[in-house]
């Protein structure tokens, strides 16, 4: 299993929070509670085996990913 530790930033209050990633399968699509004001975040994780990168991208769970 492929864990990666990431800081990102709740698009609601810009508090700092950190999650841990599992990039071993296929791209992911998870919601994690902002342990400061508890709104869902909404977190999609894309592994780029090509390029062997690993993006994240990090919103709120009512915004759409275009």
């Amino acid at each position: 299993m492929d864990l990666i530790h990431k800081t990102i930033l709740c698009p609601f209050c810009g508090h700092p929070t950190h999650v841990t990633l599992d990039v071993s399968g296929e791209d992911q699509d998870d919601i994690e509670d902002c342990s400061n004001c508890c709104n869902p975040i909404h977190i999609v994780t894309h592994k780029d085996d090509l390029h062997k990168s690993v993006q994240v991208f990090v919103d709120a769970e009512d915004e759409q990913i275009y």
